[in-house]
């Protein structure tokens, strides 16, 4: 048996467990064991050493219980959990992945007993993804492993004199920056692109900057979408999808917006990251004060033909006289190429729209003009809903 599944509705006599533990040959009872997904239950936990086995590969850990109404797990239990991560095998690790649906459960208690599972993880071990803080030595240990592909980061990066900077960061396809990750590691990855070369040409994120199809910010209210945000992810050429979270300060309840781009931060970034297929600049707020303008998509357009999900702030207060002054400007039609296609849905969510009746056709045309397969504005202002339609009618006649 190769992969095994411990689900939470899994039920099993205590008796029988305790005869499967008292009895098991000296390979355990999967000696040939890869894949454990294992869902933690109160009754599961203690016998979770009777899935493990030398050659699993991928373990996948999800959590499944609610003590009382506010959830809280017993320490016993938090301990028990402890020595079970304590010993899992790690010798053909490749995999680990932690669902972190449980935020009561406490995940910085288990940082040492998941810092020392990852210190004996060898270079086979290629995804991690866990709730779970690292110590600095783990972490460095992640960043040294020669084939990690896959790692979601929770908490700040090690503190790297500049004398002992990381020779070469491992060539990483997906990152993600979680809870507690942002603040520190976009610092560190600006430093360490502009840092001094190991060797002629070649710094420390060479390999990352080559790998790197997506990149995730989910905590965005902790930052700035602003030129240093730019200026640090431009350098990651290849990425497929850039997600910078879902909201911004405004709509966390800090009074402000925190979009910070204006038109041309947005063609720097257009033109260096040419491959993307999915763009999210954090979710369009209600504030409108943002320095961008409806022009700034076009250069995305331009720039991005392989584009097929948008949210970008853009401010709307003269969308009408920022349409015009695209379809007037030469310069505009010359860069087009000819193809510019996959673009459908434009995410504007919160950004206000103030039009009279007629300019919501002048409107519709422009966004069709500027992404000519545009079907809809996806937003809750209403104006938004009316714009949709006319631009679905303005499609129906062209086609």
């Amino acid at each position: 048996m190769r992969e095994i599944y411990v689900e939470d509705w899994l039920l099993l006599e205590e008796e029988t467990l305790k005869k499967l533990h008292l009895n098991s040959p000296p390979g355990g009872w999967f000696p040939a064991l890869q894949l454990l997904s294992w869902v933690i239950t109160e009754s599961n936990l203690p016998w979770a050493n009777l899935f493990f086995s030398p050659h699993l590969k991928s373990i996948l850990i999800y959590t499944a219980w609610s003590w009382d109404p506010i959830n809280i797990v017993p320490p016993a239990i938090l301990s028990t959990l402890t020595s079970i991560i304590s010993a899992l095998p790690t010798s053909s690790l490749e995999l680990m992945s932690v669902d972190d649906g449980q935020p009561t459960l406490g995940w910085p208690y288990f940082k040492d007993s998941f810092s020392s599972l990852i210190l004996r993880c060898g270079p086979s071990f290629t995804d991690y993804d866990s709730p779970v803080p690292l110590s600095d030595a783990a972490l460095d240990h992640l960043i040294h492993l020669p084939y990690l592909r896959t790692w979601r980061i929770h908490g700040p990066p090690p503190i790297y004199p500049t004398s002992s900077l990381p020779l070469v960061f491992p060539p990483l396809r997906e990152l993600t920056l979680a809870e507690g990750a942002t603040r520190g590691w976009l610092p560190l990855l600006r430093r360490l692109e502009g840092g001094a070369s190991t060797t002629q040409g070649v710094t420390p994120l060479s390999k990352t900057k080559e790998s790197l199809k997506v990149l995730t910010i989910e905590e965005v209210s902790d930052i700035n979408i602003d030129p240093s945000f730019v200026f640090t992810i431009q350098c990651f050429r290849n990425l497929v999808r850039l997600d910078a979270g879902e909201s911004c300060h405004y709509e966390y309840g800090n009074g402000k917006c925190n979009f910070k781009l204006n038109n041309d931060h947005v063609m720097e970034l257009a033109m260096a990251l040419t491959q993307l297929e999915s763009l999210l600049l954090g979710r369009p707020c209600s504030e409108n004060t943002c320095l961008t303008t409806v022009a700034c998509l076009l250069s995305i357009s331009i720039h991005c033909s392989k584009l097929e999900k948008l949210a970008i702030h853009f401010n709307t207060t003269n969308i009408i006289d920022d349409l015009r002054n695209i379809s007037e400007d030469p310069r505009s039609q010359q860069l087009r190429p000819p193809q510019r296609r996959p673009l459908m849905s434009l995410d504007v969510d919160r950004m206000p729209l103030r039009l009279d009746e007629s300019d919501l056709e002048t409107v519709a045309k422009g966004m069709v003009d500027i992404f000519p397969s545009l079907k809809r504005c996806k937003g809750l202002e209403r104006g938004w809903d009316e714009i949709s339609g006319q631009i679905k009618e303005l499609q129906e006649d062209s086609g």
